[in-house]
């Protein structure tokens, strides 16, 4: 993988670093109390965010394998798909466990796009917030063991 890239996916891997980290704050929080409406909004832009980030990585790793951008009315998921398969041009970047619990981060991040802010539900955004630290340590691991080896 050329220089630029590997700066750009580092760059992607330090803002969720720092999104994850600031988002501790409200993750204690809400490990007290049920968070309000501004909360709610809150953590569904933090989870939306988050999961733009890994796509960004997603998308710089297809650009370099494959030289081009997915596109379509399905590239979100398909990108999504690539990143757990083996291919001519690579093994699979993360690990087939890590499969359904970020498919969860990619199903939200739709949800957020096309609902109202009011419809927000805490008892579906609360496993993905309060797992969201591990989640990331998880995929930031298989996307340092990629870039290693690419």
């Amino acid at each position: 993988m050329d220089e630029i890239t590997s700066s750009k996916i580092n760059l992607e891997i330090s803002k969720i670093d720092t999104l994850v980290q600031k988002s501790s704050v409200l993750l204690s929080k809400c490990n007290i109390e049920e968070p309000d409406f501004i909360e709610l909004n809150a953590i569904g832009s933090i989870l939306h965010s988050y999961y733009s980030g890994i796509e960004s990585i997603f998308n710089l790793i297809y650009k370099t394998t494959y030289g081009k951008s997915l596109s379509g009315t399905t590239w979100h998921s398909d990108l999504f798909t690539d990143m757990f398969a083996k291919t001519e041009k690579h093994e699979p970047i993360l690990r087939h466990e890590l499969f359904q619990p970020l498919k969860e981060y990619l199903g939200f991040r739709h949800v957020f796009r096309h609902a109202y802010s009011y419809e927000l539900d805490w008892k579906r955004l609360k496993p993905l917030f309060s797992g969201l630290t591990e989640n990331w340590n998880d995929v930031k691991s298989d996307i340092n063991r990629f870039l290693l080896t690419f």
